[in-house]
């Protein structure tokens, strides 16, 4: 999904930059639960066609039943040409007979006829031959679809083994699979049986997700389809897809759930109340709207009038905890007039807008517009609010009603860019971008954006002109710097970036709190430059021991702890980031994150003799930085 509009000063966004970094490091995610690389668009998976699997447990690969001319044992069974199959190949597995066939010894079924204790005093050998003939009749009643009897056949040959077989467990938990309707907690309970005797059993542990799956056990089925993946080596594509499907229905489901207690307090599932983002993250949207004159007091203010005042300088003073309780108790004590009203709805829904509470926020700015028909500003929120919504219709209606309003307002133009940008439409970004700075040449974003919208055209030359003679404009200002240096990173000039990205932040030094995404930029930088991760770390942590809630640095902190294999600190960060993700499709993206790196922790306890050979196929897959 694409950044909300007028969410960040100027584009590409900080987050932007990260998914970028993400993007061009998506291997080391691999190895993060089957492959995890978020572009805004879900997930993508790194595999290949089923091989066979050196070591990958006892069991050994799928062998197909010989098929015998002979009856089946199975009542009524009729042969079917049509292979049965499950998640990783030919679903029934075949060992060669520990003896001669059970012909040479006694029909097995006569035991039948005995007890445990005489099956227990029969010799091991002629048991195991037994045992082996009915799982060959077991595979043979399967193949015919007559999935009870097969059932019923490795269940004898369970009984009857002298040492428990991992294969007749999975091939009965096979069975129970494709009954109608599925025996989902059979399934589990072989599977289970079958893991306890190869914990690396990879068909077993395909089955028991498939079952878990089924049961709605997301997290758990996630576990086993990643642990199988990586047992695997990467190299079942179905198992990767399933890997995608149940993260993606996962964290979706979480999401959901939680950002509808968010809504319905009352609600216990989850705990998750509205909150501010980081003050990095309002200070840029508020950056993006030109300052106005504070509102002119009526001759007799009331109490809420008096409060509103206050809660606009608290805003003014980026103090925005106090100026958020301040808007909201001027609204509830009353405000006199309706210009005065029209601002405090227009600010409840801003920052409702900023905590995601989408539908609040329209419900304050509609109502801002009806007291104040021609406030552009509220239209050109709601505007934003309609692009939240998937909405660009409404939006550009929203921007259209604005400019009737009054089109020599710059904001209506600079946000309309914001949203034309985002569509990919950046020739009619750059056209509202001069029109918003021939309005008003005062504001800096409008050329910092007229120059990003150039590169995007491919008039680099164009670009870096503009971008340096907002250098030259504003040097006072750190964001030229910034998002100059962000196209010089894109560029591969890292020295020029880092320079650019270092002259930002000491201009930020002058401001209490300073802006840190010149910080986390340079972090990025460093890494691609020269693969430095320490000083990329320093950098990210230097900016939350600043702004303790910014998103773009702990989203970096995790992905430079998965290309180190920390995977329990990259876990962290994931949980952090989606304390701090503000909409649905955030939530969404950070839970995913989140829930693959768990997934492969999981596999680390369960499986720890296999950390070497991890960052080992993590090596193989990764290559050279890029």
């Amino acid at each position: 999904m694409a950044p909300t509009p007028t969410l960040d000063a100027a584009s590409p966004s900080i987050i932007e930059r990260v998914q970028d970094f993400v993007g061009e490091h998506k291997k080391t995610i691999a190895i993060a639960a089957a492959a995890v690389a978020v572009a805004g668009v879900g997930v993508a998976y790194y595999a290949s066609t089923s091989k066979p699997v050196p070591g990958g447990g006892a069991s050994g690969d799928a062998v197909k039943p010989k098929e015998k001319k002979k009856k089946t044992g199975s009542k009524g069974a009729k042969k079917s040409s049509k292979k049965v199959t499950d998640a990783d190949g030919p679903i029934l597995e075949e060992r060669k007979p520990k003896s001669a066939n059970v012909e040479d010894a006694k029909d097995d079924t006569f035991y039948d006829k005995l007890n445990a204790e005489e099956i227990a005093a029969l010799p091991e050998q002629e048991r195991s031959t037994i045992a082996t003939s009915l799982k060959a009749r077991g595979n043979s009643a399967y193949q015919a679809r007559n999935f009870s009897d097969a059932a019923e056949f490795y269940t004898r040959a369970i009984q009857i083994s002298p040492t428990p077989e991992p294969v007749f467990y999975s091939n009965r938990a096979a069975c129970y699979v494709n009954m109608s309707p599925p025996k989902h907690e059979l399934v589990v309970e072989d599977c289970d049986a079958a893991l306890r005797l190869d914990s690396k059993y990879i068909k077993a542990l395909n089955r028991r997700a498939m079952a878990l799956e089924g049961l709605g056990r997301l997290e758990e089925a996630l576990r086993d389809f990643t642990s199988a993946t990586i047992l695997d080596r990467f190299q079942n594509q179905t198992t990767a897809n399933a890997v995608e499907r149940v993260l993606k229905v996962l964290a979706s489901e979480k999401a959901a759930a939680i950002m509808k207690v968010q809504y319905e307090p009352y609600l216990t599932l989850l705990e998750r109340e509205p909150r501010l983002p980081s003050f990095t993250f309002i200070s840029a949207y508020f950056a993006a709207f030109r300052p106005r004159a504070l509102l002119t007091l009526p001759e007799n203010p009331t109490t809420g009038d008096e409060t509103l005042i206050l809660g606009i300088q608290a805003l003014e003073a980026a103090d925005y905890i106090h100026a958020v309780t301040l808007i909201n108790e001027s609204l509830e004590q009353g405000i006199s007039w309706d210009k005065g009203r029209a601002e405090a709805l227009n600010l409840r829904g801003t920052f409702k807008f900023l905590m995601g509470e989408i539908p609040g926020a329209k419900a304050d700015l509609e109502e801002s517009v009806k007291l104040e028909p021609k406030f552009t500003q509220s239209l050109v929120k709601i505007a934003s609010v309609h692009m939240e919504q998937g909405d660009p219709k409404a939006a550009f209606e929203a921007f259209e009603q604005a400019e009737s309003a009054d089109s020599s307002d710059p904001d209506v133009w600079y946000h309309r860019g914001q949203v034309l940008f985002i569509m990919n439409e950046f020739q009619q970004a750059a056209d509202n971008y001069t029109k918003s700075s021939e309005l008003d040449e005062k504001f800096v974003f409008s050329h910092i954006q007229l120059a990003v919208a150039q590169y995007k055209m491919g008039e680099l030359g164009k670009s870096m002109a503009t971008f340096r003679k907002t250098l030259r404009v504003f040097p006072t200002r750190s964001e030229p710097s910034n998002y100059y240096g962000e196209l010089l990173l894109d560029q591969g000039r890292y020295e020029e970036a880092v320079e650019k990205f270092d002259r930002a932040i000491e201009l930020e030094k002058a401001k209490s709190p300073p802006n840190v995404l010149p910080l986390v930029n340079k972090g990025l930088a460093l890494y691609q430059w020269k693969q430095d991760i320490g000083a990329a770390e320093r950098c990210c942590n230097e900016a939350l021991r600043i702004d303790a809630e910014c998103e773009a640095a702990v989203a970096t902190l995790a992905q430079l702890s998965l290309q180190q294999s920390k995977i329990p600190e990259a876990v962290k960060m994931f949980e952090r980031q989606a304390e701090l993700a503000r909409s649905e499709p955030e939530l969404v993206n950070a839970l995913t994150y989140q829930y693959a790196t768990s997934a492969q922790v999981e596999f680390l306890k369960s499986y720890p003799d296999m950390a070497a050979q991890l960052n080992q196929i993590a090596q193989g897959m990764m290559g050279p930085p890029q």
